[in-house]
C-alpha cells in the first residue's frame, strides 16, 4: 500500500505572492524520498490555516506536515489549529526539533509547534524556516516508519 501525505504552508506573504515559499518544496521532496507519492504543497495565509488543515485532515492522508505559523507573532495560529483536530499529542517530536534547532539558533526555542494523531493521520508542525524544516525532517525521519507502523496496528519490534 502506498503512503499518502499532504503539506500545508502557513504564510500570509507567500500566499499573497510577496515571495515564493521555499519550505513546501523541501518537504515534498523529502516525502518522495521516504516512499510517499508526489505532493503539491498547499500555501495559505495564516488566517486560513485552521480551515485548510481541517479540509486536509478530513481527507485522511497518512501524514500531514505543516510549515510556518508556529512562532509568537500575532497571526501564528498553526499549533492551535492543529491541537483542535488531535486525538492524542506526540510531544517528543516537537521537543526534539526545538532541541536540535536550538544548537544552531536560539530562536528555535520560541517554536510552539505540536505533533499528534488525528484519527488515522499523523500531523506534525514544522517551523517556517528552511533550516527548521530540515531539522524537523531529520527528527521525523528517525521515527517515521515505526510511527506509521504503530498507527496501522503494528507491534513493537522484538
Amino acid at each position: 500500500m502506498s503512503r499518502t501525505a499532504a503539506v500545508l504552508v502557513a504564510s500570509t506573504r507567500a500566499a499573497a505572492g510577496v515571495y515564493t515559499d521555499r519550505t513546501g518544496p523541501i518537504i515534498a521532496t523529502w516525502l518522495q524520498e521516504h516512499g510517499f507519492g508526489e505532493v503539491d504543497p498547499v500555501v495559505v495565509a495564516d488566517a486560513d490555516v485552521a480551515a485548510a488543515l481541517q479540509r486536509i485532515v478530513a481527507a485522511q492522508p497518512d501524514l500531514v506536515l505543516t510549515t510556518g505559523g508556529t512562532g509568537i507573532a500575532p497571526g501564528d495560529r498553526t499549533p492551535e489549529a492543529t491541537r483542535a483536530l488531535l486525538d492524542a499529542e506526540l510531544p517528543g517530536i516537537p521537543e526534539e526539533v526545538r532541541r536540535r534547532g536550538s544548537a544552531a539558533s536560539a530562536s528555535a526555542l520560541l517554536s510552539r509547534a505540536v505533533a499528534g494523531i488525528a484519527g488515522r493521520t499523523i500531523v506534525v508542525n514544522l517551523p517556517g524556516s528552511s533550516g527548521g524544516v530540515r531539522d524537523g525532517l531529520a527528527v521525523l525521519g528517525d521515527v517515521l516508519d515505526h510511527l506509521l507502523d504503530q498507527l496501522a496496528g503494528g507491534d513493537h519490534p522484538a
